[in-house]
């Protein structure tokens, strides 16, 4: 595909990383970033792809979602995965970087390309008919987030995560949770762990006292006017739950014949029920504590978290209702990348950032078999509802039946590295 100009918005992980893709392939790009000019509340630096948060860029192991994504950038010859590689530091079995030379040596890589022009202003409004790739992340400016809300829709822009966690189905105690909708309405869609009232009074004193992420003071003001964490509604009152999201009635526990105390309702996260949301449990506990209160919930004793849930200021479009299956924005000639699109994490940011730039030349989309494939199948179907920001896991991959889960991990991966081979083979064809 012939392509003289790209505009890119956001010189963070997944611009970066779009901005050295197209230039490598011969493309002229304009990489807009406004610090250090204009600064946000997180970062420090005007450099380029900046670690605001962790250092670590997960896990390393082979048959982990996050290893397949690994192994998925080092098969598209990533340059910011390199660079990864190169500063890395002794982190186990996980993938860390020493933060200042990382963004040193990807801000050093652009400036040295002769095909970006490195903008250091606001880029404050968006046209539709240029073609741009938008990867100006979770803190987006607002006027920058005015014109795409103008673009977008009132409705369809989100300036918060409020996501409640994510539990992987063969995790599921299926003796104790069961299969019911509140007063037998509907086939059975969700599942509900039941709690008898000594149950429910030791889980809710342990939300209660439980530890919170400290949240920084931009993301409090728009947060607690949109949704309640499950802890705060606790604090409001005893009962308070047993009213609201852990509210029994309608149900009955097979094993009793009775009507629980409280409930637990879980809901399929994907069409092929392999990961279950806990409805209504968005949270600001730190992980450590969801891992362990959570699975204080019956039938969830060993649960294994796809997602942790997570409220703090984040914001993100309505993805798969807006973007192509190319994250390309709807009617227009954008795309949107990163964080912004609702893939979340860093490797999940550097890899959209490659994708958007490998769809502006034209290559098609990864299949489903990938670990960025799912997740890029998830977060553009317009059949995921209620759509919070996600990153790889094995929960949102198409299912394999396999009961031992180690070998279905292994499986999985090794699935994933062929269709990967197969994919990286026709868009090098292609090009």
């Amino acid at each position: 595909m012939s392509v003289n100009l790209v505009k890119i918005i956001g010189a963070g992980l997944a611009g970066s990383e779009a901005a050295l893709v197209l230039a490598n392939a011969g493309v002229k790009v304009k990489l807009y970033e406004m610090r250090p000019k204009k600064q946000t509340l997180v970062h420090n630096t005007g450099n380029a792809a900046e670690l605001v948060c962790s250092n670590s860029f997960k896990s390393t192991k082979k048959n982990s979602a996050a290893g397949m994504l690994k192994a998925e950038l080092a098969a598209l010859d990533s340059p910011l995965y390199k660079i990864a590689l190169q500063t890395k530091i002794d982190a186990g079995m996980a993938l860390a970087v020493d933060r200042d030379l990382f963004s040193k040596a990807v801000t050093e890589l652009i400036e040295d390309s002769d095909n970006i022009e490195l903008v250091r202003e606001e880029a404050k409004g968006l046209n539709p008919k240029e073609l741009t790739i938008i990867a100006s992340g979770p803190l987006t400016s607002d006027n920058l987030s005015d014109s795409l809300q103008k673009i977008t829709g009132d409705e369809e822009l989100a300036f918060y995560d409020a996501a409640a966690p994510i539990v992987m189905a063969d995790s599921i105690d299926t003796n104790i949770i069961f299969s019911q909708d509140r007063y037998d309405e509907g086939s059975g869609d969700y599942l509900n762990a039941p709690m008898n009232k000594s149950e429910y009074t030791k889980f809710i004193e342990a939300l209660i006292s439980a530890k919170c992420v400290i949240k920084k003071d931009f993301e409090t003001k728009d947060l607690f006017q949109a949704c309640q964490p499950v802890e705060e509604v606790a604090k409001s009152g005893f009962d308070a739950p047993r009213y609201g999201a852990m509210k029994p009635v309608g149900l009955t526990d097979p094993r009793t014949g009775k009507r629980p105390y409280a409930v637990v309702q879980l809901r399929a996260e994907n069409k092929e029920k392999t990961a279950y949301n806990l409805v209504g449990f968005q949270t600001n506990l730190t992980f450590s504590e969801q891992k362990c209160i959570f699975r204080m919930i019956p039938g969830l004793e060993n649960a294994e978290f796809a997602r942790y849930g997570v409220m703090h200021r984040n914001t993100f479009i309505n993805a798969p209702k807006l973007l192509n299956t190319n994250l390309k924005l709807k009617g227009t000639n954008i795309y949107v990348a990163g964080q912004l699109s609702g893939t979340e994490g860093y490797l999940e940011a550097v890899r959209s950032g490659h994708q958007a730039a490998l769809s502006i030349l034209g290559c098609e989309v990864p299949p489903q078999e990938t670990a960025f494939g799912a997740l890029l199948d998830y977060a553009t179907n317009p059949d995921t509802k209620n759509y919070q920001p996600m990153h790889v896991n094995f929960g949102i991959v198409p299912p394999i039946k396999e009961k031992n889960k180690k070998l279905r991990y292994e499986k999985y991966a090794s699935r994933g590295a062929a269709a990967m081979e197969d994919y990286v083979r026709k868009i090098r064809t292609t090009n």
